[in-house]
């Protein structure tokens, strides 16, 4: 779909500096760009490529408009440019919707209930008692579980689970391979045994959640397990049966949270995080890669490190072990020579 730089800079709320008559086929990077492209600079570091780039125009920060670079080229100035340019890509992405329906090879119990315009691909199961919002797309080989709930403008990517009775707002996107709703794991020991607690809870996916591939969420033992409006989470993420995350959370890649855990809103946990149960992060809090919280982390603290401390403290404490080797050799030198001061009796 073309557009003119003016028509974009409208959608995606810039003002163009230059040429707006500019008519744009498509998006790209900086370096890759051609002409009829829209690209971005954000980074002050990637500046030099506004003398190079063959892109049609640039979405700048406000704070990079006068940096005069750019020459000839059209500028969008917007308050985040990578913001702006997230909206321009979904001005030209492709935008193939399946055409609403059920299709013949689909399996909708008559006890499921559908909106306006939905879409069942071929081979996914919706099960009785089961209501579908207005719009909803779900696609080939999916599955939403007897009395689930999915709100509208959804999107259920191929072969994900929505089990009953979970409860998944508007305009939420899960995608494919993951599961919604599976049993927490609770278990009683019973001597030699353990005896399994049934989980009879649920979960509940709030507005404006995108759940990636391969993510499982438990559905609470009693009570419900919560995702909070706005929150987004990467693939191959395990949340816990009870877990409560705060709206507008990013949880990347590979974090496991704990039973009972509770995240805070605005709470950033990154890369292979692993969230001890019981605890609170607090509003605004960042735990690093690779960390383990094995205590309550308060509200904006940034954290990181095995266990997960303050990340200054955590930083030295990095220095200081990288300076271990040569610390070692040293005392060893020491205790050399103090053997030897002996062995001579001037000590």
């Amino acid at each position: 779909m073309n557009r003119t730089l003016d028509e974009v800079a409208k959608l995606i709320g810039g003002r163009v500096v230059g040429d707006g008559s500019v008519v744009l086929t498509g998006v790209s990077g900086i370096r890759e760009a051609q002409p009829g492209h829209l690209t971005f600079l954000s980074n002050p570091k990637y500046t030099r490529y506004l003398r190079t780039t063959r892109a049609s125009a640039v979405v700048v920060d406000g704070s990079c408009q006068d940096l005069g670079a750019a020459g000839a080229t059209p500028l969008v100035v917007a308050d985040n440019a990578y913001a702006a340019f997230a909206r321009a890509m979904g001005l030209f992405a492709d935008g193939h919707r399946p055409a609403p329906g059920v299709h013949p090879f689909a399996h909708v119990d008559p006890g499921a209930a559908l909106g306006r315009d939905v879409s069942i691909g071929p081979c996914a199961v919706v099960l009785d008692g089961a209501r579908i919002g207005d719009r909803t797309v779900v696609h080939p080989g999916a599955y939403v579980g007897a009395g689930a709930v999915v709100g509208s403008d959804c999107v259920i990517h191929p072969n994900a689970t929505v089990k009953g009775p979970s409860v998944l707002g508007d305009r939420v996107v899960v995608h494919a391979g993951s599961v919604i709703g599976s049993d927490g794991f609770g278990f009683a020991r019973e001597g030699d045994a353990q005896v399994k607690v049934p989980q009879i809870g649920n979960v509940v996916v709030e507005d404006d959640v995108e759940i990636g591939a391969n993510v499982c969420i438990a559905r609470a033992t009693v009570g419900t397990t919560r995702v909070g409006r706005g929150t987004k989470i990467d693939n191959l993420v395990q949340i816990a049966h009870n877990v409560v995350i705060g709206e507008g959370s990013i949880v990347v890649a590979q974090v496991g949270i704990c039973g009972s855990a509770e995240i805070g809103k605005h709470v950033v946990l990154a890369g292979q995080a692993g969230i001890a149960g019981h605890l609170r992060v607090g509003d605004g809090a960042m735990v690093g890669a690779q960390s383990g919280v094995t205590k309550s982390v308060p509200a904006g603290e940034q954290v990181s490190g095995y266990p997960a401390r303050r990340h200054a403290v955590s930083k030295r404490l990095h220095a200081a072990l990288q300076a271990l080797p040569a610390l070692v050799r040293t005392v060893r030198d020491v205790e050399r020579r103090l053997s030897r001061l002996e062995k001579e009796g001037k000590c």
